[in-house]
């Protein structure tokens, strides 16, 4: 693909689109919501699978156990919205990360979304709305390369160029698969954490007032928060960041209703957790700035219909 070709894959795209989602779903709380606004604008967005990622951290036992959890919460999140007829383009992915950059992962995930993929072109690329660790995407390009030219990645994950370090959850659990994402010259949509998507959070009161009562969804995503901050004391004033979101939004942004973004030359995750700079690599589109008023609106409306 060159350079003309790839600046247009990364406009926002106009029109109905297919979509694949792969998401860590258990590991905190914003994944669910981000599943449940990708069905509710089905309009847009045709869901053609789910994968669940791996992730590691206190609420799982290693990155198998994340795995097969969010496999889980992915189907319950379906139940939720109504969409069980789903359940069967949901996906088990990785249970470990790459250990190199030339060695991929096998897993139901990473098959099916390379031979997907390959169906795909240019003109009419698959898009992968990624809100995890990137292993599973990572190991499907490794099995079929040529489907870099079939796709446009989006992907939340790592933190904003002028952040001090890149130690970003779902960056740093997978620096390998980061690494084959920013260098393989597929077209990539990038939304950072912090600086740019740590702005994109809510509050108790907020979602007391515009999600409780509403519909079984909405109540479920609301409990789900609060009682993932439930260990914070009482008179703490608190807000979360619903990371995940943004990354479904980008592909509804025509006319730059949710945020802002520019083409910069992709940089290059470093093992050291920094990233490598050069304006020497291909282009990329790197979100700079969500407005969080516009979105956080669409969003509520679109989870209470």
């Amino acid at each position: 693909m060159n350079g003309i070709e790839l600046i247009k894959a990364l406009a926002v795209p106009t029109g109905p689109v297919d979509v694949v989602l792969d998401t860590d779903a258990y590991n905190e709380i914003d994944d669910q919501y981000a599943i449940a606004y990708m069905l509710k604008n089905a309009d847009k967005l045709n869901c053609k699978a789910i994968y669940a990622a791996p992730f590691f951290n206190n609420r799982s036992t290693s990155p198998a156990d994340g795995m097969y959890k969010s496999y889980e919460e992915i189907l319950k999140v379906l139940d939720l919205c109504d969409r069980n007829d789903l359940c069967d383009k949901v996906f088990h992915g990785s249970t470990t990360y790459l250990q190199d950059e030339k060695t991929p992962v096998i897993s139901d995930a990473a098959k099916h979304l390379a031979a997907l993929a390959s169906t795909y072109s240019k003109e009419n690329p698959l898009y992968i709305v990624e809100i995890a660790a990137i292993t599973n995407v990572a190991s499907a390009i490794l099995l079929d390369p040529t489907i870099i030219d079939k796709i446009v990645i989006v992907w939340l994950g790592g933190h904003a160029l002028e952040w001090p370090n890149n130690m970003e959850f779902n960056l740093h659990q997978d620096v390998a698969a980061a690494r084959i994402i920013f260098g393989c010259k597929a077209p990539l949509v990038q939304l950072p954490c912090m600086g740019v998507v740590s702005a994109f959070d809510t509050t108790k009161p907020e979602l007391e007032s515009r999600l409780m009562g509403k519909n079984k969804l909405a109540d479920y995503l609301a409990k789900n928060t609060f009682d993932y901050m439930k260990h914070l004391p009482e008179n703490i004033a608190w807000s979360r960041a619903i990371w995940d979101v943004t990354a479904v939004a980008w592909l509804l942004n025509e006319g730059d209703v949710f945020m802002s973004s520019r083409i910069i030359h992709a940089p290059i995750p470093e093992y050291d957790h920094h990233y490598a700079k050069s304006e020497n690599t291909h282009f990329m589109r790197y979100v700079y700035y969500i407005d969080r008023a516009a979105l956080f609106t669409d969003l509520f409306d679109k989870l209470t219909k």
